[in-house]
């Protein structure tokens, strides 16, 4: 079967890092993407879930960059364990 080249863009650390898994997994970043768009063709659809994960809501993006901005205040942030929660279920 003829090969073709496909050219991808993508952060250099998520490179490394893609690259690191691959390694570990005994193989390349060809392979991977070989796989994955196999998978894609053969099931006509992304072959993993796709979402937004609920903690990096706008208002738990706000609170933690209130708390970011008192910890550089030199300030300590307290939060109790119902406001972690809070924060976990979105």
């Amino acid at each position: 079967m003829a090969q073709t080249l496909v050219n991808i863009r993508m952060d250099e650390e998520l490179k490394k890092s893609m690259e690191q898994t691959c390694q570990e997994l005994g193989m390349n970043m060809t392979t991977a993407f070989t796989i994955f768009a196999k998978k894609m063709s053969r099931e006509k659809r992304i072959p993993f879930e796709v979402s937004v994960d609920p903690f990096y809501s706008e208002k738990n993006t706000n609170a933690l960059n209130e708390s970011i901005a008192q910890l550089k205040e030199g300030n300590v942030v307290i939060k109790t364990i119902e406001e972690l929660e809070e924060m976990a279920d979105g």
